[in-house]
């Protein structure tokens, strides 16, 4: 049962990675209004030219290693500051839109805390 509940909350977790991933190339779900100052921030980020590309590629690269279940305890640290940043960007500029980010963000932390077994050499003394 609790395997099932794992394989559930990581597929569902790969699948918005993958979805939110893919809609900053193909723009399928429109952005919602959001107040000006996240525009102005928001505007930035897609005006450097590179960040969000960046971005919805490792969405996109996690959200399919999660989904085949292969190196998932890395693509969640690799996708956790991705998913941190996204959280203080609702807390602080558009707090409306922050349910998606809170989701996100706890199923990481959940997965994270399941596969602590392996993160433990990262934390050990050499």
């Amino acid at each position: 049962m609790k395997e099932r509940v794992v394989k559930i909350i990581r597929v569902l977790l790969a699948l918005i990675l993958i979805i939110f991933g893919l809609n900053k190339f193909l723009n399928f779900m429109p952005l919602p209004p959001m107040p000006e100052a996240a525009q102005a921030f928001m505007g930035a980020l897609i005006e450097t030219g590179y960040l969000m590309v960046i971005v919805a590629i490792v969405e996109i690269i996690a959200g399919i290693f999660l989904l085949i279940n292969r190196y998932s305890a890395f693509m969640l640290i690799l996708i956790f500051p991705i998913l941190v940043n996204a959280l203080l960007f609702h807390l602080f500029l558009d707090l409306k839109g922050i349910g998606g980010a809170l989701l996100t963000i706890s199923l990481t932390i959940f997965l994270m805390v399941k596969a602590f077994d392996t993160y433990k050499i990262l934390l050990s003394k050499s």
